[in-house]
């Protein structure tokens, strides 16, 4: 920080800032994500059956959408100065009392949850308002987002105060407003597209979090159980599923989608990479969960359904979420060959229909055969991309 207070200023210039980075503020605003995605896979674990997802989810979206929020603003206008340290340091402590409201979100703690969303938002409000009086090249664009994003937070904070379920109908009004204000925004976004470099890079960083909770998952499942062939195999499975995701992930992660907003205003793309990243994420951090559950199961025994239909169901939308991602890519700026890009975005498709095949008819699989299954099938994306890219080059 080499001045106190700096005011924002606009940092999407690609000539100056080539290579631009994750700042050391960043990183540390994304510690406190872990432990609220923790908390989340907790609550899930402890039930997995259709509404305990139904519940996860509805709580995952605002989270996911309060960690975009101060993305996209960093991105842009972030300066390292001291008030937007001290901002930052009032959205961690908000973000924090969100991760203890989790625990019951939806229950007798929901409207603890509803007012630390609502205070997270009205710091990044206050963020975009101080933006738009020292950047006037970007007056609409940060007038848009300060009045979406700042009703958006008024409905959450009046939800506080009524009763359910009327709370929860001003939850999926706010949310609504929340999403669609960027959507709406339309060339605006597209005229002041974030950093084609640092913006993959923090939605890469996040994955990298629900990857890391999958990892702790299948740590704690075999610690948790005696050591013997089936769990080590049930484990090393489990290993390569979230390999493989990552593999796929980052081998076609790129800011070509952003690149096209920038250069032709094909806001399309941007929209469409930027808003899978959604179920992506959901679905690696309930897969952590739902393996977990594989490796804690008896060998001998089939896996119970609501676990199946877990891991199965939550692995088959990640693999459609990674295909939509790289679609966009190809979408942005056609990079790519023609005849490259379907391939890619079958093979995830396919995948994902082998994924889903399973939770329907594997009832009788053992959690050994299940997750073995599930790891070729991830594997055999690998093997696909290689086998392409080499026959390419």
């Amino acid at each position: 920080m080499k001045k106190w207070l700096k005011p924002p200023k606009l940092r999407i210039d690609e000539n100056s800032e080539a290579e631009r980075h994750a700042t050391w503020l960043e990183l540390f605003y994304d510690l406190i994500f872990v432990v609220t995605i923790a908390r989340l896979n907790h609550n899930l674990s402890h039930d997995i059956s259709l509404s305990g997802f139904f519940c996860f989810v509805v709580l995952f979206v605002p989270v996911w959408w309060t960690w975009v929020g101060a993305v996209l603003y960093a991105t842009r206008f972030d300066t390292d100065d001291l008030g937007h340290r001290l901002l930052t340091a009032i959205q961690i402590v908000a973000v924090a009392a969100l991760a203890v409201n989790v625990h019951n979100g939806l229950g007798e703690n929901s409207a603890g949850f509803a007012l630390s969303y609502a205070a997270v938002r009205i710091v990044l409000v206050i963020e975009y308002l101080y933006a738009r009086w020292h950047v006037p090249a970007t007056r609409a664009l940060t007038t848009r987002f300060a009045w979406g994003f700042g009703t958006a937070a008024a409905i959450w904070l009046i939800s506080a105060f009524v009763p359910q379920p009327l709370r929860f109908m001003l939850w999926a009004l706010g949310l609504m407003l929340d999403f669609a204000t960027p959507l709406r925004a339309g060339k605006l976004d597209a005229e002041f597209a974030p950093h084609s470099s640092h913006l993959p890079e923090r939605f890469g960083l996040f994955t990298l979090i629900v990857l890391g909770e999958s990892i702790i998952a299948v740590v704690s499942g075999v610690a948790e159980q005696t050591w013997n062939i089936s769990t080590a195999i049930a484990a090393v499975s489990s290993l390569i599923i979230v390999f493989s995701l990552w593999w796929v992930y980052f081998d076609n992660l790129g800011g070509s989608a952003i690149q096209a907003a920038r250069a032709c205003r094909c806001i399309t793309a941007y929209q469409i990479w930027l808003y899978t990243h959604l179920p992506l994420v959901i679905g690696i951090a309930a897969i952590g969960v739902g393996v977990k559950y594989a490796i804690l199961s008896q060998p001998s025994m089939a896996l119970p359904p609501a676990v199946r239909w877990l891991v199965c169901t939550t692995l088959a939308i990640c693999l459609l979420a990674l295909g939509m991602i790289y679609l966009s890519s190809f979408i942005g700026l056609n990079t790519l060959s023609v005849q490259s890009c379907p391939s890619r975005v079958k093979y995830r498709a396919i995948a994902a229909a082998f994924v889903f095949a399973l939770a329907v008819a594997g009832a009788d699989l053992s959690p050994v055969g299940l997750i073995g299954l599930l790891a070729v099938i991830c594997a055999a994306q690998i093997i696909f991309e290689a086998c392409e890219t080499t026959a390419s080059s």
